[in-house]
């Protein structure tokens, strides 16, 4: 019986192990970068938070210079004695009806100088109502003639800043009274759009995004866009956190115009992506690192210890393929735990082995039980499975045979006429010629003999010797009519002891014929009736060998040389047999 190999879908040991190690590997690499994020989380916004200070520090020194040298630059600019009398005479040609053009071109030449020197995007004169008399700059349009700009209340003549609205635009303009005498004849505007320029400007000098808010409205900046709606909805602190969308920011404001606000806008979340991203890189080299190091301790682990399970395992399927329980399992001392497993198997090997002796002396027993029931019922017979048995033996031996299949030949011989257990004693015993009836009960045997000894479980080429050893290689023979290829070849083995056996025996219908009488018949019919390597090796033995399965002693009268045959051979002369006799001797 041959073992069937595992078909167990578990994983290997050394799977196990790998994926366990991994497993925890990467269990804990990701423990560690959870909670270096959310360590990193509370640092980056404390340094996001001490940069904005930072930058608050570097924009306030930068924004004081630049108000100190525009105020100052403003302050000369409205001293120009041209630019005083100019506006002063346009207001008053202006109440008088007189001509204006000539003033206003005076006006236009006066800026378009002073333009050239501070390179500022809109320069603009208003008079003492606010009217716009000229302008320059690359914006000058937002600025036209007679366009209205709401004049100051003067107080003090020092220059100031001021959020202006002109034309489309909001302008951070400084702006300076023109003062002739003790009136205010008109305003100076140097002046820059409140757009993403201005606020790139801020940016470079603070070091960071910034944002300019106008009346809760982000209006110009480089923090991110979506920031805009927040800030507008949000109360800002002078400095703080908001969250945008699931984004913390710090902001911090660094300056206040009128109703206008600048502020650096810090990303917590971007910088803790950055932070993480390098830590990331980290330990993912620290993570493949620890990844060889387990495969390498798996592949130590798999040679100590799955290696000799995997060898203990081989063994044992080796030992119930073959069903060979003499050898004894040996511990290997890689473990004690490996050791007690084999000493446990070993005890059962034992266990196997005496079961095994057990069950094939009991079946041993049936099977003797059951030739000597067959020998019972036929005097003729008797002997007869002794015979072929020890005759397909040495058949067997001399085709080369392993020890294992000759066991199973002597033993499919010892029952290849069980079979006959099932034919009526009137049949089986009957004196003189059968009939197609009774020849048709008799080529039933090998069917009723397999049949017989299924419940046993007998090894399969046993059984295929019970039902197969009346085929033929010209596919005369029965139950199925197997041609040549078809015949199991210890069943053709068995075909020429029975045959060579049942003609030199003594029948109820005949008596035994000389040796060689059934060796020529063999001969006659090798390559139809029977295998011809069979028959070439029966015919080939020594006279010792034939005359040992035999009741009756072979003679060297008996014996001629054959030509055809291997050195040292002999074979006995052909005699003719009758049709009836070579019919009932091969066929029963």
């Amino acid at each position: 019986m041959t073992a069937v190999p595992s078909r167990s879908r578990a994983p290997r040991l050394v799977a196990t192990v790998l994926c366990f190690s991994f497993g925890v590997i990467v269990v804990v690499l990701g423990a560690v970068f959870v909670v270096l994020s959310w360590q990193a989380r509370g640092r980056v916004t404390a340094a996001v938070t001490d940069n904005l200070e930072l930058s608050q520090q570097r924009f306030g020194n930068a924004e004081a210079q630049r108000k100190r040298g525009r105020l100052a630059q403003a302050a000369l600019l409205v001293e120009s004695p041209t630019l005083k009398a100019a506006v002063d005479t346009y207001q008053a040609e202006g109440r008088s009806g007189g001509p204006l053009d000539q003033l206003a071109d005076t006006v236009q030449a006066e800026l378009a100088r002073v333009q050239r020197v501070t390179d500022l995007p809109a320069l603009s004169v208003t008079d003492s109502r606010g009217r716009v008399i000229s302008a320059a700059g690359p914006l000058a349009a937002d600025w036209s003639t007679g366009t209205i700009i709401a004049p100051r209340a003067w107080t003090n003549v020092a220059p100031v800043e001021a959020v202006v609205r002109a034309g489309a635009r909001v302008y951070l303009a400084t702006v300076a009274p023109l003062v002739l005498g003790d009136d205010v004849v008109g305003e100076f505007f140097l002046a820059a759009p409140l757009d993403d320029a201005y606020a790139r400007a801020l940016a470079a000098a603070a070091q960071t995004d910034v944002a300019v808010v106008l009346d809760g409205r982000v209006v110009a900046g480089t923090a991110p866009v979506a920031l805009g709606p927040a800030l507008a909805s949000a109360g800002l602190p002078v400095t703080g956190t908001i969250d945008v969308d699931g984004d913390e920011f710090v902001v911090q404001r660094l300056s206040v115009v009128d109703h206008v606000a600048v502020y650096a806008v810090g990303s917590v979340s971007a910088a803790a992506t950055s932070a993480m991203a390098d830590a990331a890189s980290v330990l993912a080299a620290v993570g493949l690192g620890a990844l060889v190091l387990a495969g390498l301790g798996s592949a130590w682990l798999a040679r100590t210890l799955v290696r000799p399970i995997d060898e203990l395992r081989s063994r044992l399927s080796h030992m119930a393929r073959e069903r060979r329980f003499d050898d004894p399992l040996v511990a290997t001392g890689a473990s004690r735990e490996l050791d007690d497993l084999t000493a446990t198997f070993d005890s059962l090997r034992h266990a196997i082995k005496s079961a095994e002796a057990e069950a094939e002396a009991s079946y041993l027993g049936v099977i003797g039980a059951l030739a000597a029931a067959l020998d019972a019922r036929d005097r003729y017979t008797a002997g007869h499975s002794e015979r072929v048995a020890a005759l397909s033996v040495v058949v067997g031996r001399e085709l080369g045979l392993a020890q294992r299949e000759l066991d199973r030949l002597r033993l499919g011989a010892l029952l290849h006429d069980i079979g006959k257990i099932g034919v009526p004693d009137a049949v089986l015993r009957k004196p003189g010629s059968l009939t197609d009836e009774e020849f048709a009960q008799i080529q039933r045997h090998p069917s009723i003999g397999a049949t017989i000894l299924a419940p046993l479980r007998l090894p399969l080429e046993v059984l295929q010797i019970v039902e197969l050893h009346h085929e033929q290689p010209d596919g005369n023979g029965y139950p199925h009519g197997f041609r040549g290829p078809q015949i199991p070849r210890l069943a053709a083995i068995v075909h020429g002891a029975d045959a060579f056996d049942a003609i030199t025996s003594a029948r109820a219908y005949r008596p035994g014929r000389p040796v060689a009488d059934a060796l020529a018949e063999l001969r006659k019919h090798a390559g139809t009736g029977f295998d011809r390597d069979v028959i070439h090796v029966l015919t080939s033995l020594s006279l010792a060998t034939l005359e040992a399965s035999l009741h009756q002693p072979v003679t060297a009268s008996d014996v001629v040389a054959d030509p055809q045959g291997p050195s040292g051979s002999v074979v006995l002369p052909f005699r003719a047999m009758a049709a009836e006799s070579a019919r009932r001797s091969v066929g029963r």
